[in-house]
């Protein structure tokens, strides 16, 4: 029960944060968006402070390491795939303009209006 009540005092900061932006809004616009980047920070710290909070704290934690684990492709792989890529879709668009134009041609010889 503390941790919804937790989650939704930290959705309330970050609403007060959007409201102050509202409230300050004759003020210089460096204090509008303090206004909502500390809402943004109170209600962040307190939703930290949850057990939701803590595992998706273990969540990212483990992502990076996943992330660490990948083999990424070296810059020449990238540029063969992407030029297989780009070669693929020039040839791709060269047939279905011929498609199109054969077929307005076929169309126009059907309504009798090819020379």
């Amino acid at each position: 029960m503390a941790d919804k009540i937790k989650i939704v005092v930290a959705a309330l900061l970050v609403v007060a944060g959007l409201a102050g932006f509202y409230y300050f809004s004759e003020s210089a616009a460096i204090i509008r968006v303090a206004s909502v980047l500390a809402g943004l920070a109170a209600g962040f710290v307190v939703f930290w402070t949850t057990e939701p909070g803590k595992q998706f704290y273990v969540y990212a934690q483990e992502s990076i390491v996943e992330t660490k684990k990948v083999v990424w492709p070296t810059r020449k792989e990238t540029l063969q795939t992407t030029g297989i890529v780009f070669a693929f879709v020039v040839v791709m668009a060269l047939f279905l303009w011929l498609v199109d134009a054969s077929l307005l041609w076929a169309v126009k010889k059907l309504i009798g209006q090819g020379d």
